[in-house]
């Protein structure tokens, strides 16, 4: 989503020419601020759907559940329970950021995994963790 409001800039810059025509006389028409008003509006409201359908979809529950991770320079471990579960490699995450929250881990396109800092259980833990990640090359020094 960091990324995504700036399509919004399109029906805005359009209102404003829109605008612009209409008080310099040069074309006078509210279509052109009506249509990028409804436009930015359809835009909002369809990313607003996909976010809220996906936390109300049966599929995507798995998506809220709290899982138990291990943590290696190999691979990451996901387990829902002591006998369910799944790898992610390093390979397959694209890049690493660390903010005030924690960790995110950008896999694709809106996949992540977010590793809050009060999910790890020591500071040892914590260090051990970044550390990976430096010397994956997925965070920055």
């Amino acid at each position: 989503m960091k990324t995504s409001w700036k399509w919004l800039l399109i029906p805005a810059a359009v209102a404003i020419l829109g605008l612009g025509l209409h008080f310099s006389g040069i074309y006078k028409n509210w279509w052109i601020l009506i249509t990028a008003i409804v436009g930015g509006g359809l835009y909002v409201l369809f990313w607003y759907v996909q976010f809220y359908a996906a936390t109300e979809m049966d599929q995507n529950k798995q998506m809220f559940e709290k899982f138990a991770y291990e943590i290696d320079s190999r691979q990451i471990m996901v387990k829902i329970n002591a006998k369910e579960g799944g790898i992610v490699k390093w390979e397959s995450i694209l890049s690493a950021e660390k903010d005030k929250s924690g960790y995110f881990l950008h896999i694709g396109r809106g996949q992540f995994l977010h590793f809050g800092f009060e999910v790890f259980n020591a500071e040892h833990d914590h260090k051990l963790f970044e550390s990976i990640l430096r010397r994956k090359n997925l965070l920055e020094a």
